[in-house]
């Protein structure tokens, strides 16, 4: 962290979550303000941050208070954080603590790191389940529920959580059926192996599958055994909320969900290893495998069986199969996905660049490693990207999610991130200056001229670059005049120049301009939606202002725009009967349940946005929601996945921005 400026805060907040506290005191000369821990034990418990003490942050605008006693405030922080009463553990040092004078104000920079998983939970006081546990969310530090730190608790100490031995359960619990075709594809592997002469039990016990405990004498089998051999019934038993899934979709948001499913319907075995040997045949079923000779025989696989090969085994490995989520494995025709109930144990960044290994199934992954399935400790998502840049795809994405619960995902996406035409237009318009810049400026120019913006997140997915070298990357690029930056912070978006990205004014009329949202103005309409053709008016606007003259509106009520690439729900009461009956019938759950499960509530929302922008007060009205609430609990995050789409790019936070499918 270097900042010398407030345009530096910005631009590091792009990269980190910032918290801004003024730390004044009551004498007005520097004290640590009590809601520093909360923060502290939140960035912990996620994705750390940065705590910025003498700054006040309003409406996106920083002011300099700056604090006169700096020594006082540093040692009242570092007291508390080597109070065991105060807080669970100390994950700072000095060089996490660091001084900068901004136009003669001296403010106080705490870079807080994500504890790791033996560190976590990070709580307050003496104990992490009196609801002094925290987390970050997009609305600030919120209070971690009691089964989820108990989940914390039993991640910290418990390297491997499938070696238990589960009382009650035997061979009978076992599907012998799989288990004699994982010996067979072990012994033509290994053919001259001592462990194929044993017989069944010890086997078992030599892969991890049936132990026995020195200290009390129990043996039995473990929760590896039974999670890759047993049957669904004894597996259920076991864990109430297991389950696995397959699906081939014909493409994103399909009227039919799928038109091929794995799943646990009682008509096979229901373990990993039978889940694994279906699922792989089936993704890899389309793949063309180009003729290829390796030591004179021909070689059938690619990079890109072996990346789907290790992203299987790694969703299976590292599954939390105590945690409520399922298991997912999605094919598409232009992507797969891969998610896996509980969050990783080694940070996403670190994992992408291997070589650490945290395996929350470590006898699991002994087992599948035994007969070719996963790569040694810390390699496998490496293989994974390697096998992804081989074939100039983008690049796949890993992150988290801790909402509605706990879980990671892989998305690979087969896009071509430099198509010839892409690449041909950029040379047009830069000519020689195109040659000079790095191929991770090239991706960059790529993607904001096939997606219209790109984002600091963006880059770092597409790059595989640190936070800070994206900042620098992008930085370089508006410098050079070869992108132009819009907004600040996290919200700040990057065009080609002149790009021409819709503003609410040139499709809305100059008024619009002014009407900037607050959560104060932004509530949703308390009347009911008309849903007969004689209770609709005369088309109009829904949020006031006037349109530009440029627009019409389509046979179903929409407004067309020439500075939009699809029609925009703006006014419900413009809307013609079908169309509107359509919407209603889509948001039917969401206006008549109060409560929804989140994901439930997400396809809602994007069943309504399909092939169309719809405007938060519209979407709002449809799902009888608060509009503000709606953006912060589900809009954002759907724009952060990229599943949605910004009708205005430039203003993400507009009262009438609008917002579609991708």
């Amino acid at each position: 962290m270097n900042l010398n400026s407030l345009t530096d805060i910005q631009l590091l907040r792009e990269s980190l979550d910032i918290e801004c506290k003024l730390a004044l005191g009551e004498d007005g000369r520097g004290a640590l303000p009590r809601d520093f821990w909360p923060t502290y034990s939140a960035f912990a418990n996620t994705e750390g941050g940065v705590v910025l003490l003498g700054l006040r942050e309003k409406h996106g605008t920083f002011v300099l208070e700056g604090i006169q006693d700096v020594a006082k405030v540093r040692k009242e922080l570092f007291d508390g954080l080597n109070n065991r009463q105060k807080v669970s553990a100390n994950l700072l040092n000095d060089h996490a603590v660091k001084e900068f004078v901004i136009d003669g104000k001296t403010l106080l920079a705490v870079k807080i790191p994500r504890a790791t998983r033996t560190q976590r939970p990070v709580f307050l006081s003496t104990n992490p389940l009196d609801g002094h546990t925290y987390r970050r969310s997009n609305d600030g530090d919120r209070r971690v529920p009691d089964v989820e730190v108990k989940r914390m608790l039993a991640e910290q100490v418990e390297d491997s959580r499938d070696d238990r031995i589960l009382q009650g359960y035997d061979f009978d619990d076992m599907s012998m059926e799989t288990f004699r075709a994982y010996r067979q594809v072990f012994a033509n592997r290994e053919p001259a192996h001592p462990w194929n002469a044993l017989d069944d039990i010890e086997f078992l016990k030599q892969l991890g599958g049936w132990r026995k405990d020195r200290h009390t004498g129990e043996s039995g089998l473990t929760l590896a055994g039974l999670l890759m051999f047993g049957w669904m019934r004894t597996l259920q038993e076991a864990l109430p909320n297991y389950m696995l899934d397959y699906q081939e979709q014909v493409e994103a948001g399909a009227d039919r969900r799928w038109i091929d499913r794995l799943t646990l319907d009682g008509k096979w075995s229901g373990n990993l290893y039978d889940f694994y040997r279906k699922v792989y045949l089936k993704l890899t079923a389309d793949l063309k495998v180009p003729f290829a000779l390796e030591k004179g025989e021909r070689k059938d696989e690619t990079p890109v069986h072996v990346a789907l090969r290790e992203a299987l085994a790694n969703v299976l490995v590292h599954a939390d199969y105590s945690d409520r989520a399922s298991v997912l494995v999605v094919k598409r025709p232009d992507m797969f996905v891969f998610r896996n109930p509980g969050l990783m144990r080694v940070p996403p960044e670190i994992a992408i660049r291997g070589g650490e290994h945290d395996c929350r199934n470590r006898t699991l992954h002994k087992m599948f490693r035994l007969v070719g399935v996963g790569e040694q400790a810390g390699s496998g998502i490496p293989k994974i990207y390697g096998g992804w840049a081989g074939q100039h795809w983008r690049p796949p994405a890993l992150y988290e999610k801790r909402e509605p619960f706990e879980q990671t995902l892989m998305e690979l996406r087969m896009v071509d991130l430099m198509p010839e035409a892409v690449l041909e237009g950029l040379r047009q318009r830069f000519g020689d200056r195109l040659d000079a810049v790095s191929r991770e400026g090239r991706l960059v120019l790529a993607a904001a001229a096939s997606e219209q913006t790109v984002t600091h997140a963006r880059v770092i997915e597409l790059t595989g670059l640190h936070a800070g070298e994206a900042t620098r990357l992008l930085r370089g690029l508006v410098r050079d005049d070869m992108l132009e930056a819009h907004n600040h912070g996290r919200g700040a978006v990057y065009c080609l120049p002149g790009a021409g990205l819709p503003r609410p004014e040139e499709v809305f009329g100059a008024s619009s301009e002014h009407l900037a949202e607050s959560s104060e103005h932004l509530t949703r309409r308390s009347e009911h939606l008309p849903v007969h053709s004689e209770h609709l008016a005369a088309p109009g606007v829904s949020d006031g202002g006037q349109l530009s003259n440029e627009n019409q509106r389509d046979s179903n009520g929409r407004l067309i725009s020439p500075h939009l690439d699809a029609p925009m729900v703006d006014d419900l009461e413009a809307l013609s009967t079908s169309h509107l009956h359509e919407l209603i019938q889509a948001a039917d759950r969401a206006r008549t349940m109060g409560k929804l499960p989140r994901d439930e509530m997400e396809s809602i929302l994007l069943a309504l946005c399909k092939d169309q922008y719809v405007t938060r007060s519209c979407l709002a009205d449809l799902v009888q929601r608060d509009a503000n609430a709606l953006r912060q609990q589900y809009l954002s995050r759907l724009v952060a996945a990229e599943r949605l789409k910004l009708a205005f790019p430039t203003a993400p936070t507009h009262h009438r921005q609008a917002y579609r499918t991708r």
